[in-house]
C-alpha cells in the first residue's frame, strides 16, 4: 500500500510540473468539442398512428358467393413493402427533396439515408401501426411522415382494386382460351365422327358388346329358323302319308319317339355350328344320324301309306294342312333372311375388329378431352363473375378501415442530439488530454523527484539530500501560481457547468 501511494505521488508530481500544458490542452479541447457539440444538426422526430380496421360484417354475410380478399395479408405486405425504393422515391417527390439531387448519384444516397431513417413499426394483434421519420427540419419530417402514410392507405385500396382487374382480365384471357379450344373440339368431334360413320358405338354400347348382342340374336334365329323347319317337315310328312289312309297316316308321321330324337339332334347340331364349322367330325356325325332318322321316317310313312284309302286326297283334313304348310313355308323363308342378315352383319363385325376398338379409343379421347375443356370453362365462367362481384364489393364498401389515431406532428423540442451528454463526455475527453499530455511531457523529459526514484535509476547510493530553501519572495510567487493555476480549473469547471444548465434551459 505504501509502495501505490509512493508510485502515485510520484505521478502526481510529475503532471504538477506540467500542470499549465494539462490546462491549456483541456481548453482547447473542451472549447473545441462544445463549438462542434453546440453546431451539431437538431434532430426532430415526425410520427404518426394510424388503426387498420380488416373485420368487416361483409365477410360472413358474402361468405361462399365472392373470394373475400384476406386483408391482414395485405396489410402485413403494405406494411413490410412500405419502406421500398419505388416508395421512398415517391416520397422524394412528394416533399420536393428530390430537387435537392444535382446527379443520379447523389439522388441514390437521398433515397439510401431515408430508406434507414424512416422506422415502421406495430403489432398485428392489435393492427395498430406508426411511421416515424428524424430530420433535422421538422417541417420536412412532418411531411415525409404524412407521404407515408397517403401512400400507406392509397396502397391498400389501390392494389386491393388492382388485383381484382388483373384477377378478371386473367380469367377472361383464359375463357376466350377455352372458348377456342372447345370450338376446335366440337370440329374434330364433328369430322371424326363423319369419317367412322359405321363404325361408331350406339349410346351406352360399345364394340364387344354390340357383337354380343348380334350373335345372340344370330343364336336365336336359327333355333327359330330349325323350328319352323322341323314344322314344316312334320306337315310334309302327315300330308305325304294321307294319301291311302289320312288317320292311319296322322299317326304315323307324327311319331313321337322319332320326331323327339330328330329335334334333340338338330338342336345339338345348332349348338355345335355356333362352335365349329361343317367339316367338324361331330356335325358330320350328327347330319348323318338325322338323316338316318328322317329316312326311317319316310320308309314307315311310306308303309302306312300303301294301306290307306286313295279317296282321302280331298279330305277337309288335307286342305287344312296344306294351307298350314304354305305358312310354315314363308316363316322359314322369312327366317332364313333373318338368319342371313344376321349372318353378314357378324362377318361385317369381324372383319371390323382391328379398326373399331380404334376408333372407339380415339372417339372416347376426343370425348374426355371435350369434357376436361368444357368442365374448366364452366368453372372459369363461375369464377370470373365471383372474382367481378369481389371487385365490385371490395370497390363500393370497406373491407378494412384506417383510422388515424395520432396525425403527423413533431414536438417543439428536438430529440436529439443529447448535448448535456455530449458536453459531458467532451469535458472528461478534455481532462484526460490534459492529464495525458502532461503525463507525456514528464516521460519525455524527466526528472527525479524524490531520492527513491534516482537510488532504483543510477543504482548508486544516496548520502543526503539538500531542501530548497525558499524565499518570500519565491513563496508569494508560488502560491499566485497556484491560485491562477485553480482558478483556469475553477473557470473550466464553471464553463462545464454553464454550457450545461445553458442547454438544459434551452431545452426546457
Amino acid at each position: 500500500m505504501a509502495e501505490l501511494t509512493a508510485l502515485l505521488l510520484t505521478f502526481l508530481k510529475a503532471i504538477g510540473k506540467y500542470r499549465w500544458h494539462a490546462v491549456a490542452i483541456a481548453w482547447v479541447v473542451a472549447l473545441v468539442g462544445w463549438a462542434v457539440v453546440y453546431h451539431l444538426p437538431n434532430d426532430f422526430q415526425a410520427s404518426a398512428r394510424v388503426y387498420v380496421d380488416t373485420q368487416s360484417i361483409l365477410k360472413p354475410l358474402m361468405s361462399g358467393m365472392t373470394t373475400t380478399p384476406n386483408v391482414e395479408q395485405q396489410v402485413m405486405f403494405m406494411r413490410r413493402t412500405l419502406i421500398s425504393r419505388p416508395n421512398v422515391e415517391r416520397v422524394l417527390r412528394m416533399v420536393d427533396l428530390d430537387i435537392k439531387a444535382k446527379d443520379s448519384k447523389e439522388h441514390e444516397k437521398q433515397v439510401d439515408e431515408l430508406m434507414a431513417a424512416i422506422k415502421v413499426t406495430g403489432t398485428e394483434r392489435d393492427d395498430i401501426y406508426t411511421i416515424s421519420y428524424n430530420n433535422e427540419n421538422p417541417k420536412i419530417a412532418k411531411d415525409v411522415v404524412q407521404s407515408l402514410l397517403t401512400i400507406f392507405v392509397e396502397g391498400s385500396f389501390g392494389g386491393k382494386k388492382q388485383d381484382s382487374e388483373k384477377a378478371v382480365q386473367f380469367i377472361e384471357d383464359q375463357i376466350k382460351m377455352y372458348e377456342e379450344r372447345l370450338a376446335a373440339g366440337e370440329n374434330a368431334l364433328k369430322e371424326f365422327k363423319i369419317r367412322h360413320m359405321g363404325l361408331l358405338p350406339r349410346q351406352g354400347t360399345d364394340y364387344s358388346t354390340n357383337l354380343g348382342e348380334l350373335a345372340d340374336k344370330l343364336a336365336q334365329a336359327r333355333l327359330e329358323l330349325t323350328e319352323s323347319e322341323q314344322a314344316r317337315n312334320a306337315i310334309k310328312r302327315q300330308i305325304s302319308g294321307e294319301d291311302m289312309a289320312p288317320v292311319a297316316v296322322e299317326q304315323q308321321v307324327s311319331n313321337p319317339e322319332i320326331d323327339g330324337r330328330i329335334a334333340a339332334l338338330e338342336k345339338q347340331l345348332d349348338g355345335l355350328r355356333m362352335q365349329y364349322t361343317e367339316e367338324h367330325p361331330d356335325i358330320v356325325s350328327a347330319k348323318r344320324l338325322i338323316a338316318s332318322l328322317q329316312q326311317r321316317k319316310k320308309e314307315e310313312a311310306k308303309k302306312a301309306a300303301k294301306s290307306g284309302d286313295p279317296g282321302a286326297n280331298y279330305s277337309p283334313m288335307l286342305q287344312q294342312m296344306n294351307v298350314a304348310l304354305s305358312v310354315e313355308e314363308a316363316r322359314v323363308a322369312s327366317l332364313k333372311a333373318r338368319v342371313n342378315e344376321y349372318a353378314t352383319r357378324m362377318e361385317r363385325m369381324r372383319s371390323q375388329s382391328t379398326a373399331a376398338p380404334e376408333v372407339e379409343a380415339q372417339l372416347a379421347q376426343l370425348n374426355r378431352d371435350y369434357a376436361i375443356n368444357k368442365e374448366n370453362y364452366e368453372k372459369l365462367v363461375q369464377r370470373r363473375e365471383s372474382a367481378k362481384l369481389s371487385g365490385d364489393l371490395s370497390s363500393a364498401t370497406d373491407m378494412m378501415s384506417f383510422r388515424v389515431i395520432d396525425p403527423p406532428n413533431v414536438p417543439q423540442v428536438p430529440i436529439g442530439p443529447n448535448r448535456p451528454r455530449f458536453y459531458s463526455l467532451v469535458f472528461v475527453a478534455a481532462l484526460l488530454s490534459g492529464l495525458g499530455l502532461a503525463f507525456l511531457l514528464s516521460q519525455i523529459r524527466p526528472t527525479f523527484l524524490s531520492q527513491h526514484s534516482l537510488r532504483e535509476v543510477t543504482g548508486a547510493p544516496i548520502l543526503g539530500s539538500i531542501g530548497m530553501n525558499w524565499t518570500e519572495q519565491q513563496k508569494s510567487s508560488r502560491r499566485r501560481r497556484l491560485y491562477a493555476f485553480g482558478l483556469a480549473v475553477a473557470s473550466l469547471l464553471t464553463a462545464f457547468g454553464g454550457v450545461v444548465t445553458a442547454t438544459l434551459l434551452r431545452a426546457g
